[in-house]
């Protein structure tokens, strides 16, 4: 797991202090390694940590003739098999690490090349002899890769922080991408919160000649998958097979690995799929709040962990703590985002991280087998909705900010985003084959949305903060498009999700654990409101800078007024102190990482004075 960082000019040379700028500002997600790369209008940086092939895995990796380049960030999955299959084509490799299969598969199967690779990664290719930088992500977005067209070519990072020192200009904030992390928690598609700034989508490849994109490639998307007609029975004995494969594969790494389990379905049978393959105990980490105001999970987690034997660790951070995290977490994310879980999984990587450089986790479970509720709520319910805000049959259609919020919190200018904000969703649900069920869109629009714009973006940044590799099994695309394309009857029944899953599970879970009531994965956010942060808020935020040109200060008094008493009080609160925090790394470039634990309200009482 790694960051990249480059520079694709119109024409040489490459600014190689902004570039190592750049480079610097990915410290945290490569410490073990570095290097960088210029020639002519081409420069790469690489921070490595590594994973694989510990001694020789330097990057950027070249070919034996010099003619292509590349830095890549994550883990090719299926780099032993691939290797093997190049190998017997004639192809030399140089080192042993997984990513140098990019390399040889780019070769010799030209523009198809990303087709035979297999993992979560993001890379840049550099084909010196036809002046050509490829930039390529992975099919479900795992991880990240951001980039910015300018006058004098083209820059990309995984993060932007290391993106903001190759710009020519720094760039302005997007009101409609503000607008979509208000309502929806994240701004999606290639929009982000700042103009001239997108997202390499999942599963494109971007072409780049002369510092320009020429060809935006979309070599994988949910909506090329077929739906499957068959029984239980076969799709266990399929699933059987597959998960064998995909776990086998994600469990390559020359360093050890650990697993998050909480109190739920994912988390358990991933711990039961890896101690089947494993030689020794696997390592968990689990997370609760004892004594707040939110359900703890931490005996269904020791459940789970007694159960298949694991070397079991608890965190128990105090409401304080969990504060205290938030500076880190908008710092660490860089992408502003609300999901509130950044912040135990924040804790959770700096544990993780003192033992472990990989670790296992559940996301994409709810989306690939159908875990959520509202995957099946009423058909009236979701009538009812769908003449509220049509163009998705009730699916999506609320933003956090309701009834007279908007009005009374945004000024004009933030106002007039908001009709446009449902668009992405409403464009999905239009792309979707004729043939597909409801259930099959709600799947692909969060498969494509909400998971890599924000359940992703904390699995990613949150473990990358700490040095930590995070590897998602049920988003190997091979168990996508199999959980995608299940029938309905397989996966939702009587308001109940997840059933195939479940029922396949029940063979080494107790069906009790399997079948109980979803518990998702709650902070006690409201734990933290009292007179006193109330108060300091009321002093400080209403007049803040970054919110003069979109929020109106007698609005967010009257909010902080009345937070706990009108619904989604909480959550329209904080998020505006997650923009007015993100907005004050967002000035200085998030070039200061904050402490682990720091008071936010310190950041913009005194503008960076850290205290714990």
């Amino acid at each position: 797991m790694c960051g990249i960082v480059g520079l694709f000019k119109r024409q040489a040379p490459v600014d190689v202090k902004a570039l190592e700028a750049g480079v610097a500002r990915l410290a945290h997600r490569g410490p073990d390694d570095r290097g960088t790369f210029v020639s002519g209008p081409c420069g790469l940086g690489h921070t490595r940590l590594s994973i694989i092939d510990l001694s020789g895995g330097h990057q950027p990796l070249q070919t034996a003739d010099a003619q292509l380049t590349l830095i890549a960030n994550g883990e090719i999955y299926n780099f032993v098999e691939l290797r093997a299959d190049l190998e017997a084509r004639g192809h030399r490799f140089r080192t042993h690490s997984d990513s140098e299969v990019i390399l040889h598969a780019y070769r010799e199967y030209g523009e198809g090349f990303l087709t035979h690779i297999l993992g979560m990664f993001a890379f840049a290719l550099y084909d010196a002899p036809r002046q050509r930088l490829i930039l390529g992500r992975d099919r479900l977005g795992i991880k990240p890769l951001f980039f910015a067209p300018q006058a004098s070519g083209l820059a990309f990072a995984s993060e932007i922080k290391g993106l903001l020192p190759l710009l020519d200009e720094q760039p302005p904030i997007d009101p409609l991408g503000l607008a979509a992390y208000l309502q929806n928690q994240f701004a999606t598609g290639s929009r982000t919160l700042l103009q001239g700034i997108e997202r390499v989508l999942p599963g494109e490849a971007l072409w780049i000649e002369h510092g320009q994109v020429v060809r935006r490639q979309r070599y994988w998307s949910p909506w090329q998958v077929p739906p499957l007609d068959i029984g239980f029975a076969e799709a266990a004995a399929r699933f059987d097979d597959l998960m064998d494969l995909v776990i086998t594969q994600h469990m390559r790494a020359d360093v050890p690995f650990g697993l998050f389990l909480s109190g739920g379905v994912d988390s358990a049978v991933l711990l039961a799929a890896l101690s089947r393959h494993a030689d020794e105990p696997i390592r968990t980490f689990s997370v609760g709040f004892p004594g707040t105001s939110v359900a703890d999970e931490l005996p269904l987690a020791q459940q789970m962990a007694r159960r298949f034997g694991s070397h079991h660790r608890e965190i128990q951070p105090q409401a304080r703590d969990i504060l205290h995290s938030l500076p880190l977490s908008i710092w660490a994310a860089d992408e502003l985002m609300r999901d509130n879980a950044n912040l135990p999984t924040a804790l959770l990587a700096q544990a993780a991280s003192q033992e472990l450089k990989v670790v296992f986790s559940g996301e994409g479970g709810d989306e690939v087998f159908a875990g959520y509720g509202r995957y099946h709520s009423s058909p009236l319910e979701r009538w009812f909705k769908g003449l509220l805000a049509p163009g998705s049959r009730g699916f999506r259609t609320r933003g956090t900010f309701r009834g007279p919020w908007p009005r009374t919190l945004f000024t004009p200018a933030l106002l007039a985003q908001l009709p446009a904000v449902r668009q992405p969703v409403v464009a999905a649900w239009q792309q979707a084959p004729a043939a597909w069920s409801d259930l099959q869109r709600m799947q692909a629009i969060d498969l494509t949305q909400a998971l890599p714009d924000n359940l992703l973006v904390k699995a990613d940044r949150m473990l990358m903060a700490w040095a930590l590799e995070g590897r998602v099994p049920f988003l190997d695309h091979r168990l996508v498009e199999f959980g995608l394309g299940l029938p309905d009857r397989l996966k939702v029944a009587g308001g109940v999700g997840k059933l195939f899953l479940k029922h396949w599970a029940a063979r080494e879970i107790p069906e009790d654990y399997l079948f109980a009531r979803k518990r998702g994965f709650h902070v006690p956010l409201g734990d933290w409101q009292d007179a006193d942060l109330l108060g300091r808020l009321a002093r400080v935020l209403p007049e803040h800078p970054a919110l003069g040109p979109w929020f109106r200060p007698e609005g967010v008094r009257e909010l902080i007024g009345r937070c706990r008493e009108v619904p989604k009080g909480s959550a329209m609160l904080w998020a505006i102190v997650q923009f007015a925090l993100w907005h004050c790394f967002l000035r200085q470039g998030f070039s200061e990482r904050p402490p682990a634990l720091s008071d936010p309200l310190a950041l913009l009482e005194d503008g960076g004075d850290w205290e714990s």
